[in-house]
């Protein structure tokens, strides 16, 4: 079954003293392009978090988000005494008269009036971490999974409206064959050559040959039903679709090049219309 390179994924986790939120978004891209934010007192986690989520997601811009929500008393931010103690005096010498509480609002906006004391992860706290974003990441492969069953979907209707257009353009091969038989013996005639019947014959068989879609319409059909059997493949295959569609592409237009009929090249179109909705939509299977 294909997945989606389009995911979200969203987990949380109540701590004692914190609340931990991890989000998921992923686009399509050629590539894995992972992008993270977090608290910079996780960055030194950052490597290992990137193996993480570049083994379970493959393919895809995928940002990354961490978000801790300080939920309890403890804080990592101090009030700086001493320093405010220091701003007070100064601001006192230059005005004797002010009111405390006003020259304690002052002191307190200054610089380095509040420390932040740097924290040390908690080993233990971490693993509960790393179970919110083992729970985000499976969310996100849920969410692949059920944008896959659409696009499969939509896969096979396009993939069935080839082979009907492909199996009405080969109904109009006997008269396009009549046509072609009429139209040179009227200009044999409008010649007024005496022409050899069985020599006629000959070179209407290999003139006809050049513009024989028999080859074609094989290959195209293998090309749809190897399409389909790859949309049931347990692996990711993306890009082996990009590529299965390429050799679709090729047998319609070389089709088109030879149908050399007005009805045949409409249904070339209209196949060619079918294949691009199809290329657009492989860009965003995983």
């Amino acid at each position: 079954m294909i997945q989606s390179m389009t995911g979200f994924g969203k987990a949380t986790l109540q701590l004692p003293t914190k609340k931990i939120t991890v989000e998921l978004k992923s686009l399509n891209s050629k590539g894995l392009d992972l992008n993270t934010r977090m608290p910079s007192i996780y960055r030194e986690m950052e490597l290992g978090l990137r193996n993480q989520l570049s083994q379970r997601l493959e393919r895809g811009k995928i940002d990354f988000s961490l978000y801790i929500e300080v939920t309890g008393e403890d804080t990592s931010s101090k009030i700086n005494v001493p320093i405010i103690k220091g701003y007070i005096a100064q601001m006192k010498a230059i005005m004797p008269l002010a009111d405390e509480v006003e020259l304690m609002k002052m002191a307190i906006r200054m610089p380095d009036a509040l420390k932040t004391e740097r924290e040390e992860i908690d080993e233990n706290e971490w693993k509960e971490i790393q179970k919110v974003i083992d729970q985000a990441l499976e969310n996100m492969a849920q969410f692949r999974k059920d944008e896959g069953v659409s696009l499969e979907k939509e896969f096979l209707h396009r993939i069935a409206n080839i082979m009907t257009l492909m199996n009405d353009a080969v109904t109009y091969d006997a008269e396009r064959v009549e046509t072609v038989k009429n139209r040179l013996r009227t200009a044999i005639e409008d010649l007024q050559l005496a022409v050899d019947e069985s020599r006629f014959e000959q070179e209407l068989i290999f003139y006809l040959e050049k513009y024989d879609i028999t080859e074609e319409k094989v290959r195209l059909e293998n090309h749809l039903n190897y399409f389909i059997e790859t949309l049931s493949g347990t692996e990711a295959n993306g890009r082996k679709l990009g590529f299965i569609t390429q050799e679709m592409g090729r047998e319609i237009n070389t089709m088109g090049s030879k149908s050399n009929h007005t009805e045949m090249q409409k249904l070339v179109v209209m196949m060619k219309d079918e294949l691009e909705k199809i290329k657009e939509q492989v860009l965003n299977v995983l």
